[in-house]
């Protein structure tokens, strides 16, 4: 192996890459590698996810898979021993339970719970930019990096949900990978939203504390496809800060980002009834165990709004304005994952739930 290549090697098993890297494939060294598919049909109200976090245990590599739909309240989750992840391009497989790669994902967690997913027409992350993390991707040892590699594509194929199958052919896709330094960070916000009027748009923020070694600081990155393709990033500190309020029930976020073409602003305010969220499992990679810590809706309401100010002195301009129910809301954390458990009456030790009864 060549010394520039070794280097590099070493340099990405840390979890960061080099600037304007792809960052898809795999992180050698990285305690979790997770992936996560969201599929939208807006005719139909139907919404599917699924999800691979490739963990780093002491006995070996292991996996966390999930798979769950709206609007039937189904939730499946199991850990796996065995996993991989491909450290050349976007892939992950955990024996014949879970195998995608950039093209296709398909599912198996019995017979009642499956997934045949085939990715046309894609709209994956503009080639030649910062990838959704921007220049954190470069931190070396951080906890958690985002990349939301794909903002869009045309669904075929189908699933099972707890015996029901629904078919996805025609529905809009996302997804997104993430990793890190022993798994998830002490708390987080998520979000990502399709099924507006214009089916080429897509929304999608991330948020929380992130470290490394004595580096510790809040950051939210969203991101948003515009209609006609154009892809805006908020997030960085400095050039473009993002303000996050969130509550039980509430996520609300502005930022501002100055280009040469004008000041633009986005605001998103999104809403879920806490008791309507699944529990979702997050990945302790070096105890080999998942534990509750996610509380996710797999649809909810998400309101966004573009706005440009070509010039100081020019009133802003409304470039995009819409409203989606079919959204993801996502709240993180070991504590508040508990919290819900015990609200809800549920054993100690839970580690996944659907949501309560309306």
């Amino acid at each position: 192996m060549r010394t520039p290549t070794r280097l590099l090697r070493a340099y990405r098993g840390t979890g960061a890459d080099l600037p304007f890297q792809d960052p898809r494939p795999a992180h050698p060294g990285a305690d979790m590698e997770g992936y996560f598919w969201r599929v939208t049909v807006p005719e139909s109200g139907q919404v599917v996810i699924a999800l691979i976090g490739v963990n780093q245990g002491p006995h070996g590599p292991w996996a966390t898979l999930g798979l769950a739909g709206h609007p039937q309240d189904s939730l499946v989750v199991a850990a796996h021993d065995g996993a991989a992840a491909d450290p050349d391009r976007l892939g992950a497989r955990a024996g014949s339970a879970f195998v995608a790669d950039e093209h296709s994902v398909r599912v198996d967690l019995g017979g009642r719970d499956r997934l045949e997913l085939v990715v046309e027409d894609p709209l994956p992350w503009p080639s030649g930019r910062l990838g959704g993390s921007s220049i954190f991707h470069s931190v070396p040892a951080l906890n958690q990096y985002w990349h939301p590699w794909l903002l869009g594509g045309r669904a075929r194929g189908h699933a099972v949900l707890g015996g029901e199958r629904v078919d996805l052919t025609g529905g809009q896709v996302y997804s997104e990978k993430n990793w890190g330094a022993a798994g998830f960070p002490e708390a987080w916000w998520w979000g990502q939203a399709q099924g507006f009027t214009a089916r080429d748009a897509c929304v999608a923020f991330a948020g929380g504390v992130i470290h490394s070694g004595p580096l510790r600081t809040e950051v939210t990155a969203v991101v948003v496809r515009l209609p006609g393709g154009r892809v805006l990033r908020w997030g960085n500190p400095i050039s473009s800060p993002v303000q996050a309020r969130t509550t039980d029930d509430t996520w609300a976020f502005e930022g501002r980002l100055l280009r040469p073409d004008g000041l633009w602003r986005v605001e998103l305010h999104g809403y879920a009834p806490l008791a309507r969220a699944h529990i979702l499992p997050v990945p302790l990679p070096r105890e080999h165990r998942n534990t509750a810590g996610d509380l996710e809706h797999l649809a909810g309401r998400l309101e966004v709004q573009v706005t440009r100010q070509r010039r100081p002195g020019l009133a802003p301009e409304t470039v995009w304005r819409d409203e989606t129910e079919l959204a993801a809301l996502e709240h993180g954390g070991l504590d508040r994952a508990e919290r819900e458990i015990a609200r809800r009456g549920l054993p100690p030790g839970t580690t996944h739930a659907s949501p309560q009864p309306s």
